[in-house]
């Protein structure tokens, strides 16, 4: 069984108003997400599922999906505010998504095999999806034990301002022990560096890891997320901006011991368009590993 790759598009809607100016990077106007499909078909993924909002759905299945269908089985699941547990209800003025866990929640209805989940706008690279391809391909029939891509701070530096990022601790076996979520980290005078709790300036090692949303899950972590949801929403659920997180859900597991999460190492360099400023030099990062030989000038 080949593991499947899980795309949270529900955001996609309202940051590109609609669909229509789903951004095309690549030299045919490829998406970044169509990146991503290529490299997880390479990396020996056999399905893939996105989950995205109802009100979008013809334009996506119209614009997005019927160029991946010739290659790969596709399925799509639906994010909405009122995809609640029983007892639970949407309080009055929330728009607000429930957040990424939530929204991996959603796949539980067609995923029976070990997975990824990805952010549908983020570069993570070709040599992320064979690495987690392959971990994930060991991990059939197994439960409690997942894992996570942890890019090398130095490859996911913007070029336009300072980035936030969950900083990966790890114990002697390399399995995530916490993800710190740190803000300002850019590097100044040829470091890497941050703002720390008492105002001092900490330094990262290039290598540090850090978590980029890109995870490997069995399907027992669907029910560990559906009981943990009911908790969070009884201590959040009236907040109109509370967002229930996988890091959050990850940080509960290892913390309670129920479940380990391997960090695995990656030579994938991550970009994105943080900053608008960024849109070019990722246009010529990508052109750059067309002309490399990395991937074909045209991908599907």
């Amino acid at each position: 069984m080949k593991p499947t790759l899980f795309v949270l598009a529900a955001g996609m809607g309202s940051r590109y108003g609609g669909l229509k100016q789903l951004d095309g990077l690549g030299p045919n106007g490829e998406t970044i997400m169509d990146y991503s499909i290529f490299d997880a078909i390479r990396g020996g993924f056999g399905k893939l599922v996105f989950v995205i909002r109802k009100s979008f759905e013809n334009d996506f299945r119209a614009k997005i999906i019927s160029k991946y269908e010739n290659h790969i089985p596709v399925e799509v699941v639906f994010q909405e505010l009122d995809n609640l547990p029983a007892g639970f209800s949407v309080p009055e003025g929330r728009e607000k998504p429930w957040g990424t866990n939530h929204a991996v929640l959603m796949g539980q209805s067609v995923i029976h095999e070990p997975f990824a989940v990805i952010n549908a706008d983020d570069f993570y690279g070709r040599d992320s999806f064979a690495v987690l391809g392959k971990q994930l391909a060991g991990m059939e029939g197994k439960q409690n034990d997942y894992c996570m891509i942890g890019y090398r701070v130095g490859n996911t530096l913007s070029e336009s301002g300072s980035v936030a990022r969950g900083v990966c601790e790890t114990n002697a076996d390399g399995y995530l022990t916490g993800v710190v979520e740190r803000t300002a980290i850019e590097r100044i005078n040829g470091q890497i560096q941050f703002t720390g709790e008492n105002g001092k300036t900490v330094v990262l090692d290039d290598h540090t890891p850090v978590s980029m949303n890109m995870w490997g899950f069995t399907p027992d972590y669907f029910s560990y997320s559906e009981d943990y949801f009911v908790n969070f929403l009884k201590e959040n659920g009236t907040n109109l901006k509370s967002e229930y997180f996988i890091p959050l859900m990850v940080n509960e597991l290892i913390t309670k011991g129920k479940a380990s999460v391997k960090v695995l190492d990656t030579t994938s360099k991550w970009f994105g368009v943080t900053y608008a400023e960024d849109r070019q030099g990722v246009v010529d990062k990508i052109k750059a590993l067309v002309d490399a030989g990395e991937y074909p000038g045209k991908l599907f």
